[in-house]
């Protein structure tokens, strides 16, 4: 009964539009009070330890480096790296915006900060050349989806926290399958170019390859450093958080010279209302987590369940229609937080990988941040190309459908995304 207490009230109150982390806080009421354990400094204790964790504290510091390389030139220089490299082919600054939405995933982290930073730079350059703007703005917020999933990732930090899973495993694991991500968008936007009639070539001359790339080198380096870092064990996660504030600064202000003395106080603020949003949510999700299994939810719904647990695959296909019918309505962090804990019971049970389905998982949930009616992605896209959600969504469709079809063989063909983490010593 507990299972639908929680359920109920979680739906219920998401209806009538409150803030999530406000919702969460009336759930673990009514939760508490079902259980007959209701005490509001019980609520508060669980919220306050639910955020004392020193993994968490990577939260702000990716946040805040992506801040820093936003306001810092990156944007103009992927941008211009990525003409280098793949300008060249018919429908040029289509697979330019992609390829700067994935080398920007590997400093952000969050596709929002894709979007923000690249889109209001990248849809005015589509359009001047004769790109439809809703098709511009959508190829856009599709490649953005390449963010939660090539390392370093936010979302992959929480979920790791949240079900104990190694962060460093995760971001190692989700290379490849983010690369992928970005070649599927860029498979259906060659389809795009000959339907829509696009012929724009952009080249850059032979004497301009070596500073462009010398150029843009410092900020392409901030994966690696990380990735390598954590995977070699030079530093923590966390640690690998601060170390990505201090290099991005150091591009920012030394090497490229953007990013003005005068401007840290509005980027240290804007970080901190982003991590303290995040870190609100994280508290509510951590006291529904507890009350969750305090009241036995994971057992009742693995009993629920149990057919399912007995065929793996049958489960991973209606673990993801749910997932995707979640990522309509909420957004991806409450949905790892609130969910999580209850699902991935179920997926140790039926013997499912916990590390391949953590990477299911965030592809589907990313999938979410493009449909309507609550998609973060889409409506930073709307505010950015100034276009109705409904135009948004047209410019979408072809290259949702490209990322649904990717989504499908990762679960068919495990192997995507087992096998590359071979190459990096994890055993499958």
């Amino acid at each position: 009964m507990e299972l639908f207490v929680f359920l109920g009230s979680l739906f219920g109150f998401l209806i009538t539009g409150l803030p999530i982390a406000i919702v969460l806080i009336i759930c673990s009421i009514i939760l508490l009070h079902y259980i007959e354990m209701y005490d509001p400094m019980l609520l508060a204790h669980q919220m306050i330890s639910g955020t004392d964790n020193y993994v968490l504290v990577t939260v702000p510091f990716f946040i805040l480096a992506g801040e820093l390389m936003k306001h810092g030139g990156i944007s103009k220089q992927l941008i211009t790296f990525a003409e280098l490299v793949v300008g060249r082919f018919r429908g040029g600054m289509g697979y330019v915006t992609v390829l700067a939405c994935m080398l920007f995933a590997g400093l952000s982290g969050i596709a929002i900060a894709d979007v923000s930073a690249l889109g209001s730079i990248l849809i005015p350059m589509m359009v001047a050349i004769g790109y439809r703007k809703d098709r511009a703005t959508g190829l856009v917020c599709s490649a953005a989806l390449t963010a939660p999933i090539i390392p370093p990732s936010l979302p992959m930090i929480i979920l790791g926290v949240t079900v104990e899973l190694s962060i460093g495993r995760l971001f190692v694991m989700g290379i490849v399958p983010g690369i992928l991500l970005g070649f599927t968008v860029m498979s259906a936007w060659f389809i795009m170019v000959r339907r829509d009639g696009y012929h724009d070539v952009k080249t850059v001359s032979l004497n301009q390859v070596w500073p462009i790339f010398i150029k843009a080198f410092p900020s392409l380096m901030l994966p690696v450093i990380i990735i390598v870092g954590i995977r070699l064990g030079f530093f923590t996660p966390t640690e690998g958080g601060a170390i990505a504030c201090v290099y991005a600064f150091f591009v920012a202000v030394i090497i490229n010279r953007e990013l003005k003395l005068h401007r840290l106080p509005a980027i240290l603020y804007d970080g901190i209302k982003s991590s303290a949003a995040v870190m609100f949510i994280v508290g509510g999700a951590c006291t529904i987590g507890w009350l969750i299994t305090m009241a036995d939810v994971p057992a009742q719904l693995i009993e629920r369940m149990q057919g399912l647990v007995q065929h793996p695959m049958l489960l991973l296909i209606v673990l993801n229609i749910l997932f995707l019918l979640l990522g309509m309505v909420m957004d991806i962090t409450p949905i790892i937080l609130i969910f999580a804990p209850v699902i991935f019971p179920l997926i140790r049970s039926a013997g499912i990988d916990p590390y391949y389905f953590a990477l299911v998982m965030i592809i589907n949930l990313c999938i979410g941040l493009i449909t309507p009616p609550v998609g973060t992605v889409l409506f930073v896209g709307c505010s950015v190309s100034n276009l109705k959600m409904g135009e948004v969504v047209k410019g979408i469709l072809p290259f949702l459908l490209a990322e649904l079809i990717f989504l499908v063989a990762c679960i068919s063909f495990p192997r995507i995304i087992t096998w590359p983490a071979t190459w990096f010593g994890y055993n499958y």
